[in-house]
């Protein structure tokens, strides 16, 4: 199990390189996480939902993903609220005040529980991760994802800290010191993980570490940047491009309040012919070739917002003056006429005017669509993949983007430069991408499939973990 002292101090990452790890030497390893919060989610096989952390996972497992891997998924709507996902099923919102005090928490630990004993009669080793901090004390009754989760597994527990941040004896030792005698007990190895410089002369800490905490330091991971792996935060949009580029496609996504699945832009990033940058002032606008209007928990609030920072003008000008502009989910619903929420699916506002870019209307619904599909886009001959995670139907287009394998369309054509669609991972396909770039450069993209691209990245973050953990050591502590 990979714990972590804080927040964002890789424990996503390190799961997946174990998920991967094992899978190389013959194992057939699943990942778990009981409890995820986060706005980035991914549709399963079976048309159901959890978080994005756990399918990479899976990706890396090199198995489909499954809702065992992810029972709980807590997705924020506004500052205080957020929907409960339970088994892949929405079930309905919840304050957070209602949610950790309540009394589902019964209810909510059989379910992952359950989850992980299933998932325990198929697979070997089960990876499990935590959330946040080992040591928040205050949330230790009604926690069912750290180790209270980890001792009923019977796990080998490994705990994670981010030395990039600074302090990492003290969020170690503090961590550890904090833990009641049978839980501190579970704790069997220490990974400092986002180490900048000289390893060597971090030869001294690391065994100050452990005798100050009486439990081996594992490894001590490199901070690396030239592997690229689905975040599930997006905290770490901050560190992505904020400007247009010379001699390249800049496009533009645009920032919203409750983004979701901006994982939708991993291949664009790593397209060689495109700078993609993230905007969140009008000005950031004026040199984009294209802009993208991402997919949002939370769509009538994000436009709202959109309006008052001038972004909507912004992106309505930008479309007037014969400029690129293409929708995401919530984004494609944005551009349409106007959004109806007769039921209060989202913010209790009945209709709000879109940004009239596309001839579409959209009425919210209480019933979530949750599918992966196949389609062809534009009735092109590649076979394209994506999935759909939305709540609302928009109706009104007069041409569609994709044709889905069932023979239903999905999106609204205007033009080669403006379209909508309720597609996730649209541009994880060639065809689309070189469709998007297509009026700026003539250029071919010379790089393999982004599928490709992702196995080789999975296996780049393998070595890296290798070199820099005793692995001998960690199998030696799973078989204790």
């Amino acid at each position: 199990m990979i714990l972590g002292t804080g927040s964002d101090v890789g424990k996503s990452v390190v799961a997946a390189a174990f998920c991967r790890i094992f899978r190389q030497d013959g194992y057939t390893p699943a990942p778990f996480k009981a409890q995820n919060m986060a706005l980035n989610s991914f549709a399963t096989p079976e048309g159901l939902e959890i978080g994005r952390a756990q399918a990479m996972q899976a990706e890396a497992a090199g198995i489909p993903c499954h809702t065992d891997m992810n029972p709980v998924l807590l997705k924020p709507t506004a500052d205080h609220m957020c929907q409960v996902v339970l088994n892949g099923k929405p079930i309905g919102n919840r304050s957070a005040y209602e949610y950790f005090n309540g009394d589902g928490r019964a209810e909510l630990w059989q379910a992952a529980t359950s989850a992980f004993d299933r998932l325990q009669d198929q697979f070997n080793p089960i990876v499990l991760e935590g959330a946040g901090s080992i040591s928040e004390l205050n949330l230790w009754d009604r926690d069912i994802v750290n180790l209270p989760m980890g001792e009923y597994a019977h796990a080998a527990c490994i705990l994670v800290a981010d030395i990039d941040r600074g302090g990492v004896f003290g969020s170690l030792y503090g961590s550890i010191m904090l833990l009641p005698d049978h839980y501190r007990k579970l704790v069997k190895g220490i990974i400092i993980n986002k180490f900048r410089g000289d390893m060597r002369l971090f030869e001294d800490g690391r065994k100050m570490i452990e005798e100050l905490c009486g439990i081996p330091v594992l490894g001590v991971i490199p901070h690396f940047m030239d592997i690229k792996l689905d975040e599930e935060d997006s905290v770490m949009l901050t560190q992505k491009s904020r400007s247009a580029a010379k001699g390249k496609v800049n496009v533009a996504v645009v920032l919203l309040r409750h983004m979701s699945n901006f994982t939708d832009f991993n291949a664009l990033e790593s397209d060689e012919r495109i700078n993609l940058y993230y905007v969140s002032e009008p000005e950031q606008l004026a040199e984009a070739d294209a802009i993208i209007v991402p997919g949002t928990k939370n769509t009538i609030a994000d436009l709202l917002d959109l309006r008052s920072r001038g972004l909507a003008a912004a992106i309505i000008a930008h479309h007037q003056a014969g400029k690129s502009v293409v929708g995401i989910c919530g984004g494609f619903q944005m551009m349409g006429r106007t959004i109806s929420d007769p039921l209060g699916v989202e913010a209790g506002i009945l209709e709000v005017p879109g940004l009239a870019i596309l001839p579409v209307d959209t009425v919210m619904e209480a019933e979530k669509v949750t599918r992966q599909v196949e389609f062809r886009f534009r009735g092109g001959e590649e076979r394209c993949t994506g999935y759909e995670i939305h709540m609302g139907r928009t109706t009104g287009s007069p041409q569609s983007v994709n044709t889905l394998a069932d023979g239903t369309v999905d999106g609204c054509w205007l033009s080669n430069g403006c379209y909508g669609t309720y597609m996730h991972g649209i541009f994880d396909n060639r065809s689309v991408v070189d469709a998007l770039v297509a009026p700026f450069t003539n250029q071919k993209s010379a790089a393999q499939s982004y599928a490709c691209f992702k196995e080789q990245e999975y296996d780049k973050l393998a070595d890296h973990f290798r070199r820099n953990l005793d692995m001998e050591r960690v199998y030696e502590t799973m078989r204790q």
